[in-house]
């Protein structure tokens, strides 16, 4: 099998949408001979926040001399990314072979797994031939019912954030999300959870308390003078000595940041591995600066919560009001976040993803005029990032692409021609 031809069968493999559950992961599991259960995980649920929490852990796992595998979803340019050791993505030969051995199991199965389900099959299989001493697996969607609850063997249990996402399949309030993320925890496995209402952490902490958990919210409080640039972040954390410095621009970083040194605590990492792998930590697409004249950046924010940390973040490093290109998926709240934009937008310039879920340019449009801001709709990239560019430049005013990570894969090929 080639690169091409796995591509094409992970793809193409009895796509039916998201059907939560379990059977079918665990029926996959079982003809891999459940190999997933010789390997420990720590396992992240959240609404926001977990890419880069996986990409600080992974670092100060490393920085603690642990072979580590990286599980995320979705990729950001390739999907090799969705899989990683050390942080080095899978290669295309090693995902062909990979899926070459799961085709056939899953093919077996009367009730196929989903596009999903298979991508997790072939990551735990490649961890565990890869030899790794600890996987940071980030859930799909959810928790209690999304394929990587399928493991048994966690040493820590993160829920990142709680707010409104995926409502169709996760319940209208953010405590019924709560609920489902809340799902990861294991008997016995610490917990510990980031930013959320306090009726969400109750129902995280009654969940923990059911299965005799330790359960604990990080203290925030710890956190003391963030200083934040374009080029990244720098704070104080009670305990530890000297200062840390992230190169992840964005205000949430500190607070990701916080969230990750609490893991590392309760793991008995040392405080050395947390500075070191805390500053070599990247995530593409959050609030990633590209260039500085004029200043164009990239977020992935693509629902409420992390549209709001995103403005927040404008506000804290620019005067004045920015330009904004942007495409989002049909299902989420756009008109919640056109408002939301409103303090800090100049001129929306819209676009269509490259997806079947995206929604019309057109609608986005009128979405943005509604909410008072003046909004074009374009039909490709090409065109929306030529005006949003050229209009950027002249008026000496940043650029903010954001509202989808499936656009930046699109943007980012066009933007290199600049």
């Amino acid at each position: 099998m080639t690169y091409n031809e796995a591509l094409e069968y992970i793809h193409s493999v009895c796509w039916m949408g998201s059907r939560p559950g379990l059977e079918r992961i665990t029926e996959l599991c079982s003809l891999m001979g459940n190999v997933q259960d010789k390997l420990k995980y720590i396992h992240i649920a959240g609404t926001n926040g977990k890419g880069s929490l996986c990409s600080m852990l992974t670092e100060i796992c490393k920085e603690e001399g642990l072979r580590v595998g990286t599980f995320t979803s979705p990729y950001v340019f390739r999907f090799n990314e969705r899989m990683a050791v050390n942080g080095e993505p899978i290669s295309d030969t090693e995902l062909a072979k990979i899926t070459e051995k799961i085709k056939p199991l899953a093919e077996s199965m009367k009730d196929k797994p989903t596009e999903f389900e298979l991508i997790t099959g072939a990551a735990l299989l490649w961890f565990y031939e890869k030899n790794c001493d600890i996987v940071i697996l980030e859930a799909g969607m959810g928790g209690r019912l999304d394929s990587t609850n399928v493991i048994k063997t966690p040493v820590l249990s993160v829920i990142t954030s709680i707010s409104l996402d995926h409502t169709s399949f996760l319940g209208d309030t953010e405590e019924k999300i709560a609920y489902e993320k809340a799902g990861i925890i294991k008997e016995g496995v610490p917990c510990i959870y980031g930013k959320m209402k306090e009726s969400c952490a109750e129902v995280i902490k009654e969940r923990a308390n059911e299965l005799g958990s330790a359960v604990q919210g990080c203290d925030y409080g710890k956190l003391s003078n963030i200083y934040l640039s374009a080029d990244g972040a720098s704070f104080d954390f009670e305990g530890f000595e000297k200062r840390f410095k992230l190169n992840l621009a964005g205000g949430y970083q500190p607070y990701n940041a916080a969230l990750a040194i609490s893991c590392a605590n309760t793991l008995g990492f040392s405080k050395e591995s947390i500075y070191k792998g805390l500053k070599a930590a990247k995530w593409r697409a959050r609030f990633e600066i590209l260039s500085k004249d004029p200043y164009v950046i990239y977020d992935g924010g693509h629902n409420p919560d992390g549209v709001d940390a995103c403005v927040k973040t404008v506000k804290e490093l620019f005067e004045g009001k920015i330009n904004i290109l942007s495409g989002v998926m049909a299902d989420k709240d756009y008109h919640l976040i056109t408002e939301l934009l409103k303090p800090v937008a100049h001129k929306a310039f819209c676009v269509t993803p490259n997806n079947p879920r995206a929604l019309a340019s057109s609608d986005y449009a009128k979405a943005f005029e509604k909410a008072g801001i003046p909004a074009l709709a374009f039909d490709d990239m090409s065109a929306a990032l030529k005006a949003a560019y050229n209009a950027s430049k002249n008026e000496k005013r940043p650029l903010l692409a954001m509202g989808s990570l499936y656009m930046y894969e699109e943007f980012i090929n066009e933007y290199s021609k600049y």
